[in-house]
C-alpha cells in the first residue's frame, strides 16, 4: 500500500508540469494584457502619486474593453488569463497586504480609535443598506461601494468580491466611485480641518476613518500636517483589520442564499448527514475565505519580526502590483453595456455615503471628545 501511494506521489509531481505547460498558452495572453496595462498605469501613478496605479489600471482596462475588446473572439482569446488574474492575484494581494500591519501597534491605536472606527463603519454599512434600497441600487454593487466606503477602498473591494462572487461590471463601477470620492476628499477635507481648528491628532483620526484607500490617506493627511499623515496611516491600517469580520460576515449571508436556493428536501437531508459526520467547526472555517486567513498570518509573522523592515517596501510594492494587474484585468473584463444599463444611480450612492462617513466620523469625534 506504501509503495502504491509512493508511485501515485510520483505520478501526480511528473503530471504536475505538463499541466501547467498545457495551461499556460491559454492564460499567457490575458495574464500579458493586464500586465501591459499596468506597466502604463504604474508610469501615470508615479506621475501622480495621489492617483496611484490600481485605479487607472482599471480605468484604462475598461477603456480597452469598450475598444479593442468589443469583438467577441479578442474578448473570449484573453478570458481565461483575465479571470486568473482577477481571481487568484487579487486574493494573494490580500495576503501580502497584511505584512503590512503590526498587530502590536494597530492594538495600542485601535484602542484609542475604536468608537471612531467601529461607529463610523456601522453608520457607513446601514446607511449603504438604505440608501441602497431607496435608490434602487441593489446586491453586489451595493454592497461593494458599501465596504469599500467603509473600510478602505479597492482593498475591501478586492476581499469582498471573491467572497459574494461579484460580477467584474460591479467591480469596475465600484472601484471608480470609490476613486472619484478619494480625489474628492483630498480636496476638501483638509479645508474642513482648517474650518473646524482640527488638531493633528485629530485630523489624522479623522482622514484615517474617512478618506478609503492608504494612499489618498497619506495625501489627504499628509497636506494637513506630517503628524496628521503618521496617525492617519496607522488607524487606516487598523480600519483595513475590519475586513476580516466583514468578509466572513458576507461569506455566511452568501451561503445562506446559496443554500436557500437549494431544494427543501435536498437540504433537510445535507443538514442530517451533517448532523450524524460532521462536527460544525469546519463548516464554520470554510466560511472564511483562504486570503483572509493568510492576511492574518502575514501580519502575525510581521509583528513577530519574522519578516525584516528592510523587506516592507518591496513587499508594499509587490502588493501594489499585484492588486494593479488584477484590476486592469477586471478592467478588460468588463461589460461596458452593463455599466451603461446601471446608469449614474450608483454613482449618487457613493456620494451619499462619502458625506455620510464625514459627517459620522466629525460626529463621533465630537462625542468622543477626540475633537479637540
Amino acid at each position: 500500500m506504501t509503495a502504491t501511494h509512493h508511485s501515485s506521489d510520483t505520478a501526480t509531481r511528473a503530471a504536475l508540469p505538463a499541466a501547467l505547460s498545457a495551461a499556460l498558452p491559454a492564460v499567457l495572453p490575458g495574464l500579458l494584457a493586464a500586465a501591459g496595462i499596468e506597466i502604463v498605469a504604474t508610469v501615470i501613478g508615479r506621475v501622480t502619486p495621489l492617483v496611484g496605479s490600481a485605479v487607472p489600471g482599471a480605468l484604462l482596462g475598461v477603456l480597452v474593453a469598450l475598444g479593442w475588446l468589443r469583438k467577441a473572439p479578442s474578448r473570449a482569446r484573453l478570458a481565461p488569463g483575465l479571470k486568473l488574474a482577477s481571481s487568484r492575484l487579487l486574493q494573494c494581494s490580500v495576503v501580502i497586504l497584511g505584512a503590512q500591519l503590526s498587530l502590536g501597534t494597530a492594538a495600542r491605536v485601535g484602542l484609542a480609535s475604536l468608537p471612531v472606527m467601529l461607529g463610523t463603519l456601522a453608520v457607513c454599512l446601514a446607511a449603504a443598506w438604505l440608501y441602497g434600497r431607496w435608490l434602487g441600487v441593489v446586491g453586489d454593487l451595493r454592497t461593494l461601494i458599501g465596504v469599500g466606503t467603509g473600510i478602505c477602498g479597492a482593498s475591501a473591494i478586492a476581499a469582498a468580491s471573491p467572497v459574494i462572487e461579484a460580477a467584474s461590471t460591479d467591480i469596475a463601477y465600484a472601484v471608480s466611485t470609490i476613486f472619484l470620492f478619494n480625489i474628492a476628499a483630498v480636496l476638501v477635507f483638509p479645508v474642513i480641518g482648517h474650518a473646524l481648528g482640527m488638531t493633528q491628532h485629530a485630523f489624522g483620526l479623522f482622514a484615517g476613518t474617512a478618506v478609503n484607500d492608504t494612499s489618498s490617506v497619506v495625501a489627504t493627511a499628509t497636506t494637513y500636517g506630517n503628524s496628521a499623515a503618521g496617525y492617519a496611516v496607522v488607524v487606516k491600517l487598523v480600519r483595513t483589520l475590519m475586513i476580516i469580520p466583514i468578509c466572513v460576515g458576507l461569506g455566511a449571508l452568501t451561503a445562506r442564499r446559496k443554500g436557500q436556493a437549494v431544494p427543501a428536501a435536498a437540504r433537510a437531508e445535507g443538514d442530517a448527514t451533517a448532523g450524524r459526520g460532521r462536527r460544525p467547526g469546519p463548516r464554520l472555517l470554510k466560511l472564511v475565505p483562504w486570503f483572509l486567513i493568510g492576511f492574518v498570518v502575514m501580519a502575525a509573522l510581521n509583528s513577530a519580526g519574522a519578516i525584516p523592515a528592510g523587506a516592507h517596501p518591496a513587499i508594499s510594492a509587490v502588493a501594489a502590483f499585484l492588486v494593479a494587474v488584477a484590476l486592469s484585468a477586471i478592467g478588460l473584463s468588463t461589460d461596458v453595456a452593463a455599466l451603461r444599463r446601471a446608469g449614474a444611480t450608483p454613482l449618487l450612492l457613493g456620494a451619499c455615503l462619502w458625506v455620510t462617513v464625514a459627517v459620522a466620523s466629525l460626529g463621533l469625534q465630537f462625542l468622543t471628545g477626540s475633537l479637540r
